[in-house]
């Protein structure tokens, strides 16, 4: 997969000093309810771990992904690494949340620095009146490329849908927003409920385009939207809240109608699969940047790798 950076604070590849057994967190970003949202695992000092190792861990947690944080030398400031089971990601907008609500678990809610593959991150931590914690990420400098019309016709292939059950009104686009994703618009709640893909087809169609999801939508209102995320080149189905697709998203509706802009999005996700989630995307105070968030949450006990 290609990326557009290198961290400026990479985890190393290889150290004589790599824990043996590094903490393992798992919290549900973009939910209180840690049975719903997408769920993460999270390494909040993975110095000196190599790229298979956190590439084993990863596997071993079997989420969508797992974020892993190398302190920088300023506080606040981390290098950060994402990877699935099958692959290592430029940024993932679920991990970051639930890695930052981690981070604010231990040291209180604060702003804090994230320097990935596809370009540095800020993140801040809000505590809610209720005492949840809540995570915003602002992303990368997002763009927005037209789609060719056989790629969108073999992805539709391959997902089973009809060119006549896309929404018109949203036409399919490449977004970016620290990774690339395919934009397609379902015409009804139904079509996009339906979901039944050639598994292997799709992941290799997406490799070959360096995508990392497909972004499916719905539209229930002008600012809300039910959304579903295939996610093969993971080794993953489907993930369950996507932030950095969400803000790719953002990237898109904004680039499609800049009047729309500023707004605040509602984006469910996880319905579907019965972990449903909620996410914010800000399309005005960060322009041209993105901005999403959503609360976290811990699940069960930590764990050391094994």
């Amino acid at each position: 997969m290609t990326t557009d950076a290198t961290p400026a604070t990479p985890a190393a590849d290889a150290a004589p000093d790599a824990p043996d057994a590094p903490e393992i967190l798992r919290y549900a970003a973009f939910a209180t309810d840690p049975a719903g949202g997408n769920p993460a695992g999270v390494v909040l000092d993975a110095t000196g771990l190599s790229a298979d190792r956190m590439l084993a861990i990863a596997a071993e947690v079997g989420y969508s992904e797992t974020a892993f944080l190398v302190p920088g030398p300023v506080a606040g400031e981390y290098g950060v690494r994402y990877f699935s089971p099958l692959t290592e990601v430029p940024f993932c907008g679920h991990a970051t949340v639930a890695s930052a609500v981690a981070l604010a678990e231990r040291t209180g809610p604060g702003r804090y620095l994230y320097r990935t593959v596809a370009g540095e991150v800020p993140v801040e931590v809000t505590e809610d009146a209720d005492g949840g914690l809540r995570a915003t990420l602002t992303s990368v400098e997002p763009r927005v490329e037209e789609t060719d019309a056989a790629d969108v016709e073999e992805a539709l292939a391959l997902l089973g849908w009809a060119a006549e059950d896309l929404d018109p009104a949203l036409p399919p686009r490449v977004a970016y927003a620290g990774a690339r994703h395919l934009v397609l618009a379902a015409g009804t709640r139904d079509r996009l409920a339906r979901l039944d893909y050639d598994f292997d087809g799709l992941a290799a169609f997406m490799t070959a385009r360096d995508l990392v999801t497909l972004q499916l939508v719905w539209r229930a209102a002008p600012d809300v939207f039910h959304v579903r995320d295939p996610f093969p080149v993971g080794g993953v189905v489907e993930d369950p809240a996507t932030g950095a697709a969400a803000a790719a998203f953002g990237a898109y509706l904004r680039d499609l109608d800049p009047a729309a802009a500023p707004a605040v999005l509602t984006l469910h996700q996880g319905e579907d699969l019965g972990r449903p989630g909620t996410l914010h995307v800000d399309l005005g105070s960060a322009a041209p940047r993105v901005r999403v968030s959503g609360a976290g949450v811990a699940i069960g006990q930590e764990e050391p790798a094994s």
